[in-house]
C-alpha cells in the first residue's frame, strides 16, 4: 500500500467546481422560472380583473334594461372610457378606477335623459379632481365629456397619477 489510490487535491478541486457550477444553473434556471411564472400570473390575474369589470357592467346593464324596456328615455347602460396617456398608466390600475368611478355613476341609471343637464352638472362637480387610491397609488380624474345618446350614458375621463403638494 503506497497510497497510490489516495484523492488527489487537484481532483477535488475540479469535484467542486463541477458542483459549484450544477448550483449555480440550479439558481440561474429557478430565478427565469420564477420571473416567466409571476410575468403569466400577472397576466392573468389583470385578464381576470377585466372579465369581472365586464361581467359586473354586463349584469347591471341587464338589470336595467329589464326594469326600463319599456322607457325608451331612460339612461340604461353607463360606459366609461379613460383617455389614452403617454407614458400609459398601469393598466389594472386603470381599470379598478374606472371600476370604482363606474360604481359612482351608477345613480345616474334608470334618470330621464331630458334631465342629464342639471345630473351632469352635479356629477361633474362631485367627481371632477377627485382622488382614487389604488395599489398604494393615488389618481386623481378630470371628466373631460359626458353624452346621452340611444341610452347610453358615455364618459371620457382624463386620469394621471396624483401628486401631493
Amino acid at each position: 500500500m503506497n497510497g497510490t489510490n489516495r484523492p488527489t487535491l487537484k481532483g477535488f478541486r475540479r469535484f467542486m467546481q463541477v458542483v459549484a457550477i450544477f448550483v449555480l444553473g440550479m439558481v440561474v434556471g429557478s430565478v427565469a422560472y420564477n420571473v416567466i411564472y409571476q410575468t403569466s400570473y400577472n397576466t392573468l390575474w389583470i385578464q381576470n380583473k377585466d372579465l369581472q369589470i365586464q361581467l359586473h357592467q354586463a349584469e347591471e346593464d341587464n338589470k336595467t334594461l329589464k326594469k326600463y324596456s319599456k322607457r325608451s328615455t331612460v339612461i340604461k347602460e353607463i360606459k366609461v372610457t379613460v383617455e389614452e396617456r403617454d407614458p400609459p398608466l398601469d393598466s389594472l390600475a386603470v381599470k379598478e378606477v374606472m371600476q370604482q368611478l363606474h360604481e359612482e355613476l351608477e345613480v345616474l341609471r334608470g334618470r330621464s335623459i331630458f334631465e342629464i343637464d342639471s345630473d351632469a352638472k352635479m356629477t361633474r362637480t362631485l367627481l371632477n379632481k377627485k382622488i382614487y387610491a389604488v395599489r398604494d397609488k393615488e389618481y386623481s380624474i378630470q371628466i373631460k365629456t359626458m353624452l346621452v345618446s340611444e341610452g347610453v350614458l358615455q364618459v371620457w375621463v382624463d386620469m394621471k397619477p396624483y401628486v401631493r403638494s
